[in-house]
């Protein structure tokens, strides 16, 4: 289940160096978008570190019954 997310990190990844390319830094939607790119991803491994946590805790409640 975390492999989607680590493949859509590591497509921001990329997206975010092909939009530093010099023909792209005449766009203010870019500049934005490279700015909040880095919120993105940390938002993305909160969520990552969410269910990792939840599929131990389900995990460990199987292994206790």
């Amino acid at each position: 289940m975390l492999l989607p997310i680590l493949l859509v990190v590591i497509l921001m990844c990329v997206a975010g160096h092909f939009l530093l390319q010099a023909n792209f830094q005449d766009s203010n939607l870019v500049e934005y978008m490279l700015a909040a790119l880095p919120f993105a991803m940390f938002g993305l491994v909160i969520v990552a570190f969410k269910m990792a946590a939840k599929n131990e805790k389900d995990e460990q409640s199987e292994q206790d019954s």
